[in-house]
């Protein structure tokens, strides 16, 4: 069996956590690690950890570096074959969940990352689902369920640390297609229960960072001709969802746009573009 690391990244989410490691020491088999990044807590999350599961690989961010970066580090310091990666509120529902996921690996050596079907609080209608459809392939992930295969990451620039938080899924489905790798939802593999709540969530937030996030993208992969037209429409499309939410996000929606313009330098610095037919077969994915 391919060995198996487990990633969180959290931010004082102390009882959450806590009862996502209470699971997970119920897993059989047991990961090879569980790598969990503080990033930036203020509460009894580090104590907890070490209280309760000790054998943790901890880190530990005294200054907030975001989810991103801190994703990023545990890939490449795991040494597991494949990485689980879950939220500080996200969980196996199956007990031999990690020797299901390394199955579905073995048979496909092109599979770079596996998403894994979620009853999430988030879409109450799934709490109840049993039938998630039939394997596809897929534009993105989702970091609260999702495994990735560290080899094939460790050959692409991976996540990009500028994004801080969000879009990273997006980004590396992106260079795993253009590379000629497989991101691939797979309603046969274990299920993840999300305890998504949200309190202490701006949507307006989110959106700004997922608009900032999808434009730096959008430079840093996308080939010229292509990038001008293909960024001002990012802009149009984010600005018409904010539209639709209310003048509140227009007069806000700006707010995102300077700070794009701000990191650009550092974007263009990292500019690693694929080619257009990989760029196009990624788009035509949903």
């Amino acid at each position: 069996m391919m060995k198996v690391s487990i990633m969180i990244t959290t931010k004082n989410r102390s009882p959450d956590l806590n009862k996502t490691l209470g699971v997970l020491k119920g897993l059989d088999p047991q990961p090879l690690e569980v790598l969990i990044t503080a990033d930036g807590c203020s509460d009894d999350t580090v104590d907890m950890v070490k209280r309760e599961l000790p054998d943790a690989r901890l880190v530990i961010n005294e200054q907030g570096r975001g989810s991103v970066a801190s994703r990023d580090r545990m890939i490449r310091e795991a040494r597991g074959d494949l990485i689980l990666a879950i939220d500080d509120d996200s969980y196996p529902e199956q007990k031999d969940a990690l020797a299901d996921v390394s199955r579905f690996f073995e048979e496909n050596p092109k599979l770079a990352v596996m998403g894994l079907p979620q009853r999430t609080d988030e879409y109450p209608e799934s709490l109840t689902q049993t039938d998630f459809g039939a394997p596809r392939r897929i534009r993105s992930f989702t970091s609260s369920g999702a495994v990735l295969r560290k080899s094939i990451y460790l050959t692409l620039p991976g996540f990009a640390h500028e994004f801080f938080h969000m879009y990273e899924e997006p980004d590396y489905t992106l260079q795993c297609i253009a590379a000629g790798y497989e991101v691939i939802f797979m309603p046969q593999a274990p299920s993840i229960r999300h305890h998504w709540t949200g309190s202490g969530r701006s949507e307006m937030r989110n959106h700004q960072r997922h608009g900032r996030n999808e434009f730096w993208s959008t430079v840093m992969r996308c080939p010229m001709p292509y990038l001008i037209p293909v960024a001002a429409y990012r802009i149009y499309r984010q600005f018409g969802y904010a539209c639709s939410r209310g003048m509140d996000w227009v007069i806000h929606e700006p707010q995102w746009w300077w700070a794009a313009i701000k990191g650009l330098p550092q974007v263009i610095k990292g500019r690693n573009p694929v080619s257009w037919t990989g760029y196009r077969k990624w788009l035509s994915l949903k």
